[in-house]
């Protein structure tokens, strides 16, 4: 009898006012969170462990991380409003501020390949220390799923130009920006951990 009422279509969800593909999506982020909280709980342990760490402000280029930081919160705006356009039928819209969405991602990495060349460049490595090792395995990571990110705006956007979304079809666009907004919020993390702890 339970096993006829599990299979049951017609019986409300589980989650009331939650799509499968929304659902789905928060699963996807539980994972991550755990994934970056391991990470992050790494770089905890080994900088409390360790018994000379040097000093952030001596070795990174904070000021040029600050921009970032800026870059990628406003993508955070630009992908509020893409999900606000779609909301009120606005296709046009939502695909301009996905584009900026994705441009803005874009930035962030290219700011951040020219950040890692330069540390390269003063002898700052993923070799140099232990702080080299977790700074740039912490960032890396975090930048592929930026770069993750930038390719499924670049998707949306494209989707969304060809009118496949309308306020009563977003919930890809929706749940692309719980992903995005995800990254954002990992990064201002790392960029307390790494840059002014």
């Amino acid at each position: 009898m339970s096993h006829l009422a599990v299979l049951d279509k017609s019986a409300p969800p589980a989650i009331p006012d939650m799509s499968p593909g929304k659902c789905g999506m928060w699963i996807f982020l539980v994972s991550e969170i755990m994934f970056f909280t391991g990470l992050i709980g790494s770089y905890i342990v080994l900088r409390l462990g360790s018994g000379s760490w040097p000093n952030p402000w001596a070795v990174l280029n904070i000021p040029l991380l600050t921009i970032n930081t800026t870059v990628l919160l406003t993508s955070s705006l630009t992908m509020v409003l893409a999900v606000s356009a779609i909301e009120q039928n606005d296709s046009k819209g939502a695909a301009r501020q996905l584009l900026f969405t994705a441009l803005l991602g874009m930035l962030f990495l290219v700011i951040k390949v020219f950040d890692y060349l330069h540390m390269i460049h003063q002898g700052f490595t993923i070799s140099s220390d232990l702080f080299g090792s977790c700074y740039y395995l912490l960032t890396g990571f975090h930048g592929l799923h930026v770069l993750s990110g930038v390719i499924l705006m670049v998707y949306l956007w494209k989707k969304t130009k060809a009118d496949s979304f309308s306020s009563e079809n977003y919930v890809r666009i929706e749940s692309s920006g719980l992903y995005w907004h995800f990254i954002d919020v990992v990064w201002v993390i790392l960029f307390a951990f790494l840059c002014l702890l």
